[in-house]
C-alpha cells in the first residue's frame, strides 16, 4: 500500500526527522501514491494548482487508519471520499451518500496457489465492478501474495476462474456526533441489510466518513437503495438535532439557576431531563384530533413539523396519569423505522403532553373513508410489510400495542 523508492509526483517537501512516527510517514507515502495514480489516469482535478495542498488536506483531517486501509490501486475512491465530505459541509448537502455495486472474492477451496491462478485467469472477465475502498486485511494479503506467485510463475489460463460476489458499497459522509455509527448500524439492520463489512472515520473538523458493504437488497435497485438511505438518514438527523436543541436548552436552564419545575409526573428509571420539552419551545398550528382526554395538534420544535397531543387537566385522574407515565416511559425506549419517533415530552402539570415527529400522509383510515381512496396491490403489500416489521418490533421488545386499527396507522409524504 506505501509507495515504492521512486520519485514523488508531489512537490510537497517532506522532511522525515527520527522522532517522526512510522504511520505518519506512511500517511504521506500513501498520498503521493494517490496523488501520481490520480495523474496518471489524466483525471483533470489532479492538474488544478490547488489540487495537491486539497488532496493533503483530506489525508490530514482523517485519522491514519484511513491511509492505511484505503485500497491505493482504487485512487479514484479517495477522490470520491474527498468529494462527498466536502459536500457535507454544506447543510444542504447533508448527508452525502453514495451507494453503488461492488465486487467482493468469493471463499474457494483448494491450495492458496490454485486460488492465485483462478483470481487472476478470472479477473479480466469477472472485474466489472470495483472492489470494495477498503479491504479486510485478509484481502490485503491475498493480493499481496497474489502478485507474489503470479510475477514469480506463469498464470495457468485454463484454471477455473474465482466466483466473485456483488454487494452494495456505502458510503456516508455527514457532521460526526455521539452515537452516530450506532445510528447507522441500526438503520441498515432495520432496512434488511446485512453489514459484510464497515468502516469508520472521524475528520479533525468534526465530519464523519462511514462505509459498509451490505448484502439483502436488490442488486438492480441501486439508486432505489439510495433514496431511501438519504430519507431515513436525515429523518434520524432531524430527530438528532431536536434532541440536541431540547437538551442544551434544559442545560442552560439549570446553569442560569432556572431548573424545570420539579412537580413533573413522576417517570422512574427515566433521567426524563432528557427528554423532558419546555413548551415555550413548543408552536402550535392547528388542531387536527380530540379526544374525551386530551387534543392533538401540529405544530413546530426548533423548525421540525411536529405533532402534540395535549391531556386536559380537568380530565385528569390516577388512571390517565399512570397511562400518560407509560406511554412517554414505552416511547422514550423505541426506536424503529415503521413506529412513530418521540421527541420529549413535558411532564410538568398543567402542561402534560407527548411530542412526536408529524406524518402529513395522514392515517389509513382517512385514506380509506375520506377520500373514498382504495390501495393498489404494491401499496397494499407495502403497508401490510410496514405494519407487521413495526407490530414485530414492539413485540420482541416486550410491548403489547392493544390499540391496533387504521387510524393509529400513519404514513408520511411518501406513503
Amino acid at each position: 500500500m506505501v509507495m515504492a523508492d521512486t520519485e514523488s509526483c508531489s512537490s510537497r517537501a517532506v522532511d522525515f526527522a527520527p522522532s517522526q512516527r512510522r504511520k505518519q510517514r506512511e500517511k504521506i507515502e500513501v498520498y503521493s501514491e494517490v496523488l501520481c495514480r490520480l495523474r496518471d489516469l489524466n483525471i483533470e482535478e489532479s492538474t488544478f494548482p490547488a489540487f495537491e495542498d486539497e488532496l493533503w488536506a483530506h489525508f490530514s483531517r482523517l485519522p491514519t487508519r484511513y491511509a492505511l486501509d484505503v485500497n491505493v490501486e482504487r485512487a479514484e475512491d479517495v477522490l470520491m471520499h474527498k468529494r462527498l465530505l466536502s459536500k457535507a459541509r454544506d447543510p444542504a448537502g447533508r448527508p452525502a451518500i453514495q451507494v453503488r455495486l461492488v465486487q467482493l472474492r468469493s471463499a474457494m477451496d483448494g491450495s492458496q496457489v490454485e486460488s492465485v491462478h483462478m483470481k487472476f485467469a478470472g479477473k479480466a472477465d469477472a472485474q466489472v465492478h470495483p472492489p470494495p475502498a477498503f479491504g479486510t486485511s485478509s484481502d490485503l494479503e491475498f493480493v499481496h501474495n497474489a502478485k507474489r506467485v503470479v510475477k514469480d510463475m506463469e498464470v495457468m489460463f485454463s484454471a477455473k476462474p474465482i466466483h466473485y460476489r456483488l454487494m452494495h458499497e456505502i458510503t456516508i459522509s455527514t457532521n460526526d456526533k455521539p452515537k452516530l455509527l450506532a445510528q447507522l448500524t441500526f438503520l441498515l439492520s432495520e432496512l434488511g441489510l446485512n453489514i459484510r463489512e464497515a468502516h469508520a472515520f472521524s475528520t479533525t473538523d468534526g465530519y464523519s466518513l462511514d462505509v459498509f458493504v451490505v448484502d439483502g437488497w436488490a442488486l438492480e435497485d441501486t439508486e432505489q437503495l439510495r433514496n431511501v438511505l438519504v430519507k431515513e438518514i436525515s429523518k434520524v438527523e432531524k430527530l438528532s438535532s431536536v434532541r440536541s436543541h431540547a437538551i442544551n436548552h434544559v442545560r442552560e436552564l439549570e446553569k442560569t439557576g432556572n431548573k424545570l419545575n420539579s412537580s413533573h409526573v413522576n417517570m422512574p428509571g427515566s433521567g426524563n431531563d432528557v427528554w423532558e420539552i419546555d413548551t415555550s419551545l413548543l408552536k402550535y398550528e392547528s388542531k387536527l384530533a380530540s379526544c374525551s382526554y386530551g387534543d392533538l395538534y401540529k405544530g413546530t420544535f426548533y423548525g421540525q413539523d411536529v405533532a402534540i397531543k395535549v391531556l386536559r387537566m380537568e380530565h385528569l385522574n390516577e388512571n390517565l396519569r399512570r397511562e400518560f407515565t407509560q406511554e412517554v416511559n414505552i416511547m422514550r425506549k423505541i426506536q424503529h423505522k415503521n413506529v412513530v419517533q418521540f421527541f420529549g415530552a413535558c411532564t410538568t402539570p398543567p402542561n402534560l403532553c407527548i411530542v412526536t415527529e408529524f406524518m402529513s400522509g395522514g392515517s389509513i383510515y382517512d385514506l380509506l373513508h375520506k377520500q373514498k381512496s382504495g390501495f393498489k396491490l404494491p401499496l397494499l403489500l407495502k403497508l401490510a410489510i410496514d405494519v407487521s416489521e413495526g407490530m414485530s418490533y414492539l413485540h420482541q421488545n416486550g410491548i403489547m400495542h392493544r390499540d391496533l386499527k387504521a387510524a393509529n396507522l400513519l404514513m408520511d409524504e411518501n406513503g
